[in-house]
């Protein structure tokens, strides 16, 4: 990347990771609360073996699971590589033996305060025996209910402070409450140990190169930027599909739905990274500014009339892949009558000087014909057709794709001419695609890996800040209120759609913008 450009810097590691290098990195203890669980082994562990293989980890650490279950620091060193050993995550042998040399266990029980003072003692005894630093990453991969259970006990044992040369940081994962209310009572408990710099709010799509790389491409392109706006685009569209069905997440989604699963936090993320105004520098302060502004921008769906801009709908029985596919409600612990929505339509507006009068289209359900994560920015017909009347017909607006799933590549559509001597014209497309630079010796790092890491650094760019939560909560919370406290709206506006099919007839015109 171009040196010049203020801030690139850390986002260029993946590029040339000698620039975050071991010797550049604090040693530090990152402790995982619920490490027997399935998130540990399947993804933490991975992510943190493979930063290790490329030399991304400080040169000191340890790594502290946690959890119920009592196992010693060899029993939970074995459970890791059995289970990452049956699902071929890591490398095994003298690599696997390296890193798990830095792998400790301590049993805990969440709400009794002896056993966060025992690992106080555990955490102090390896820095001594180890020469690690006193820094803390505590890491809450358990059920969100439990969030603010260890966030309160942390702060009594210690483990919450921080002094000259030292940290410590929490780091909790979606969702961030159930609504607004929730939302502000889990702030102020994290907040009771933890000073906000200290809090780091995972949101994994952040991480995706394609999802930082819509602002690579907004403003370090002069091509782009005078055309994003309201004089030039005439619709934008964010879609989000996927192709399973709610799986063996009945308990927590029965209590979400869509709009809590998927709009609060990753469609509210990619909305604000597609709409804002340029921040001064490419930093975590700036950055989070302007996308505040736009969740403040948000205009507010009408009471009364929220069928007008939004389609929600269930998936029933139907086809995926040639295999018959039962509906939401006969999957496994979810109650016959459910009227949880597994799909939304949503037709937002942003009330700015930028973007007054255009609509966004924000679209994610279950059960779709394929997953897909993609952003479409529809440009306005030209003004005016030179052309004859048979030209002019097929005369189709320029069309920008940003791919983020399956195929992480940029397409631009744009006329020409065909060959001949005939006035004809014809649709063409430049396509740029991602692609991994494993041959120029660079780290290939997933979405965890890069948030682990960047909690490490202690850069705040790719997760939530609380204002930016609780102002998309502000805005959903209202219309998840109506749909809620009404079972006669809300069996009213929900709609029943085959699987494997895009979703309730009513969202179709909708689709059909951003898919034709």
């Amino acid at each position: 990347m171009n040196s010049q450009q203020p801030g690139m810097e850390r986002r260029d590691i993946q590029d040339d990771c000698s620039l975050r290098d071991s010797s550049e990195l604090p040693s530090c203890s990152i402790v995982i609360f619920g490490a027997s669980g399935d998130l540990t082994a399947r993804k933490l562990i991975p992510a943190l073996t493979n930063l290790f293989n490329h030399g991304c980890l400080p040169v000191r650490f340890n790594i502290v699971g946690c959890g119920r279950s009592a196992m010693s620091h060899e029993e939970f060193r074995r459970h890791l590589a059995e289970f990452n050993s049956s699902q071929r995550t890591v490398n095994s042998g003298d690599a696997w033996a390296s890193f798990a040399a830095n792998i400790f266990y301590q049993e805990l029980t969440y709400d009794n305060p002896d056993s966060y003072r025992r690992l106080a003692e555990l955490l102090n005894q390896l820095d001594r025996e180890r020469g690690t630093a006193p820094n803390r990453m505590y890491y809450l991969s358990v059920p969100p209910a439990l969030y603010p259970v260890i966030a309160t006990q942390l702060g009594p044992a210690g483990l919450a402070q921080q002094g000259a040369g030292h940290w410590s940081r929490i780091v909790v994962e979606k969702p961030f409450g159930h609504d607004l209310a929730s939302a502000e009572a889990l702030d102020k408990t994290l907040h009771a140990g933890f000073s906000e710099k200290q809090i780091f709010r995972i949101d994994h799509y952040l991480a995706k190169e394609t999802v930082q790389n819509i602002l690579m491409l907004r403003f370090a392109n002069a091509i782009f930027e005078p055309l994003w706006n309201r004089n030039y685009i005439d619709y934008v569209g964010i879609i989000s599909a996927e192709k399973l069905g709610v799986e063996h997440r009945a308990g927590f989604y029965e209590q979400a739905g869509v709009l809590r699963d998927m709009f609060q936090n990753h469609m509210m993320q990619l909305l604000a990274l597609t709409a804002m105004e340029p921040p001064s520098r490419f930093r975590d302060i700036q950055v989070h500014d302007e996308k505040t502004k736009i969740f403040r921008a948000l205009k507010p769906l009408t009471p009364g009339r929220l069928s007008d801009n939004l389609v929600l709908g269930q998936y029933g029985p139907g086809t995926i892949d040639g295999h018959e596919v039962v509906g939401y409600r006969q999957e496994p612990g979810v109650a016959p009558d459910s009227l949880t929505p597994t799909f939304a339509a949503m037709k937002l507006g942003i009330d700015n000087w930028r973007w007054r009068g255009v609509p966004f289209y924000l679209v994610s359900g279950k059960r779709m014909p394929a997953k897909e994560t993609r952003i479409i920015i529809q440009f306005k017909e030209v003004p005016h057709s030179m052309f004859n009347h048979e030209t002019a017909a097929n005369l189709l607006a320029n069309r920008l794709v940003l791919g983020i799933y399956p195929e992480e590549k940029i397409t631009l559509n744009f006329q020409a001419k065909s060959p001949g001597s005939k006035e004809c014209l014809h649709q063409a497309a430049m396509n740029f695609k991602y692609e991994r630079r494993q041959d120029q010796g660079g780290g290939t790092f997933d979405a965890y890996e890069m948030v682990l890491l960047d909690c490490i650094i202690g850069d705040h760019m790719l997760f939530w800040r609380q204002d930016g939560v609780e102002l998309s909560w502000a805005f959903l919370t209202p219309i998840m209120a109506e749909c809620e406290s009404y079972p006669e709206t809300a069996a009213k506006m929900l709609q029943t759609y085959p699987a494997g099919t895009p979703g309730p007839t009513a969202g179709h015109r909708w689709m059909q913008l951003l898919t034709g």
